[in-house]
């Protein structure tokens, strides 16, 4: 156990069990902002499919069916606009979580090689490294960076927790110089379409890469725009040459998507109306609670897209944990995604109408 401690940083989370037990106890009970989970309903066509593929006495396989690569690939060029991709480019994953904190070892990234990501980041990019026991760094703008043993760059657009989005301009010039320095680069695009002030763009789009996936690949889930956080269903498009020996080592793991997954994810994949429907909730949440928190005295930093609001008091962010808890409200402090998070907070969108009303009415009192 002390060796599994002494390669992984303290899960984060136990730190604020004692704010939402504050929380809990408001009398009108806790308004949880600090998790992006999703809590709409799964939409009933996605249901469907997954009900309608519950007899799946065989094992799946790790590729996924070609029904579903299918999907991956017509949404592809749909929504992003990428070209010519084809079943050789895509490859389902089981949640995109697992990919993150495990992509630095299937590999082969070891000790003397170097995993870079944003200096502001979703933690668990950190963990991958630490996992394969690489060596890591965090970036303001990764063209800076000596590329020296950089075997791995990780890219978040539009970003968890700051919701800021890279533009293409960019996304063009970060590309050009992974591939001038032999840099692989992962572009975690988990909340591509979930932009509100700004139009997020994948670095697939041939305006970004030339019209080449060479040494870039995407990752794309269905947690947040379809609510299939419970389904573990997410999947990788982009350079085949990365993408073969990562779906070999995959086999051997028997990291798999189960079926029934894997037929809910080709009917969530081919339909964009409910897609549309849920973007218009997170919508009217984050005008309320953008509104609330700036009457309130805080102010909004980028947020431009994804499902969270960056919001700072200009104080320590366990202060101001500490000052929304004593109302009901919990929030996710922004040290959590580093230490350039110290004075910001992480606001979530993921909460009922109901729950955001509450937390409305509590910061407008």
């Amino acid at each position: 156990m002390s060796a599994v401690s002494d390669r992984l940083p303290t899960f984060p989370w136990d730190k604020l069990e004692p704010y939402k037990k504050t929380a809990a106890a408001h009398p009108g009970g806790i308004v949880d902002l600090s998790v992006g989970t999703p809590v709409d309903p799964v939409p009933d066509l996605i249901q469907k499919a997954l009900i309608d593929a519950a007899d799946s006495p065989g094992y799946p396989t790790v590729w996924g069916t070609p029904a579903l690569r299918d999907a991956i690939t017509g949404w592809l060029e749909r929504r992003l606009g990428a070209r010519e991709v084809t079943h050789r480019h895509v490859l389902p994953i089981v949640g995109s979580k697992e990919l993150v904190a495990w992509l630095p070892t299937q590999l082969g990234l070891g000790p003397g090689d170097k995993v870079a990501f944003p200096r502001l980041a979703y933690p668990t990019y950190e963990v991958g490294a630490r996992l394969a026991r690489a060596e890591y760094v965090a970036y303001d703008d990764p063209t800076v960076l000596d590329p020296t043993d950089l075997r791995l760059l990780w890219l978040n657009t539009p970003s968890n927790p700051t919701g800021k989005v890279l533009s293409k301009a960019e996304l063009t010039r970060i590309v050009a110089w992974a591939r001038e320095h032999g840099v692989l680069l992962f572009s975690d695009e988990c909340y591509v379409e979930l932009g509100w002030e700004a139009d997020p763009v994948s670095v697939l789009h041939p305006d970004v890469n030339g019209g080449s996936y060479e040494g870039i690949v995407s990752v794309h889930s269905l947690s947040k725009r379809s609510n299939l956080a419970g389904y573990r269903a997410a999947f990788l498009a982009g350079d085949p040459a990365v993408l073969g020996p990562l779906l070999e080592i995959r086999k051997h793991g028997g990291m798999m998507t189960s079926a029934p997954t894997q037929a809910a994810v080709v009917a969530a994949l081919s339909d964009d109306t409910h897609v549309h429907e849920q973007r218009e909730r997170y919508a009217a949440r984050r005008t309320l609670l953008r509104e609330a928190l700036l009457a309130h005295g805080f102010r909004i930093d980028h947020s431009e897209a994804s499902l969270y609001l960056w919001a700072t008091r200009d104080e320590s962010c366990w202060d101001t944990v500490s000052h929304l808890a004593a109302r009901g409200v919990l929030v996710a402090p922004g040290d959590f995604y580093g230490p350039a998070g110290a004075r910001h907070v992480r606001v979530a969108l993921t909460a009922t109408d109901e729950r955001v009303r509450a937390a409305v009415e509590r910061l407008t009192d």
